[in-house]
C-alpha cells in the first residue's frame, strides 16, 4: 500500500517542531537544516522546499513560541472580568511569564535575541500582538466604564508596552535583579497606569 502523505502545512509544522527540540538541546548556532532533516528522516532538500535558509528556519521557530506566549495572554483579554483587573492581570501575567522564560528557556531566548537583529520584523509582530491585545483591553475599560480615560485606544497601548516593556524584554529582564524585587517595581507601573486610566478625561 502507497505510504500517504501529509499535506505541505503539516510538513512544516513537524520541521518546526524538531527545529525547536534540537534548538533547545543544542542552541541557535548550532542549529542546522541537516540536523533537522536527519532528525526528521529526510533530505535536506525537503526542509529547504518550507524554509529557504537556516536563518528563516530559526526565525520561524522563535516566531512559533513568541504566538504561544501571545496565545497565554488572550485568554487574559478573554477573561470575563472587568477590563482594569483584566489589564493589571495582563502586564503582571507577561511579566511573569518572560520572568520564567529567562531561567528555563535559555537557549530559545538567546536565538528570540538572534532573530531581533537578524529579522526583526518577527519581533516587530510580536510587539503589534501585544499592543493589540493591550487596545482591546482598553476598548472594553470604554464601555464597561473602569477605565474611562483609556482613549485614544491605540496611543495609549503603545504607551501602556513602552512603560511597561522593562519587564518584558529579555535583557532587561535578565539583568534587573530578583524575580520578587521586579515584580514589586512591576506594580508600581502598574499601579500608576490603572491610575492614569482611571481619571475622568
Amino acid at each position: 500500500m502507497e505510504k500517504k502523505r501529509l499535506p505541505a502545512d503539516a510538513i512544516r509544522v513537524h520541521i518546526l517542531y524538531a527545529a525547536e527540540a534540537l534548538l533547545r538541546r543544542h542552541g541557535p548556532d548550532k542549529l542546522t537544516v541537516t540536523d533537522v532533516a536527519a532528525a526528521m528522516g529526510m533530505t535536506h532538500g525537503n526542509v529547504y522546499r518550507h524554509f529557504s535558509s537556516k536563518a528563516e528556519l530559526r526565525a520561524a521557530v522563535v516566531e512559533q513560541w513568541l504566538e504561544r506566549i501571545q496565545n497565554q495572554m488572550a485568554e487574559v483579554v478573554e477573561a470575563a472580568t472587568p477590563a482594569d483587573l483584566r489589564l493589571s492581570d495582563w502586564l503582571t501575567g507577561l511579566a511573569c511569564i518572560k520572568l520564567r522564560k529567562v531561567v528555563d528557556d535559555v537557549e530559545m531566548l538567546a536565538a528570540s535575541r538572534m532573530i531581533g537583529d537578524e529579522m526583526v520584523e518577527v519581533e516587530q509582530r510580536h510587539i503589534a500582538a501585544l499592543r493589540a491585545q493591550v487596545a482591546r483591553i482598553l476598548a472594553d475599560g470604554l464601555n464597561d466604564g473602569t477605565l474611562p480615560n483609556a482613549e485614544p485606544v491605540a496611543e495609549r497601548a503603545a504607551a501602556i508596552i513602552n512603560a511597561a516593556s522593562r519587564f518584558f524584554h529579555p535583557d532587561f529582564v535578565l539583568r534587573g535583579g530578583p524575580a520578587d524585587q521586579q515584580m514589586a517595581a512591576l506594580s508600581g507601573v502598574v499601579d500608576l497606569i490603572l491610575q492614569g486610566l482611571a481619571r475622568r478625561a
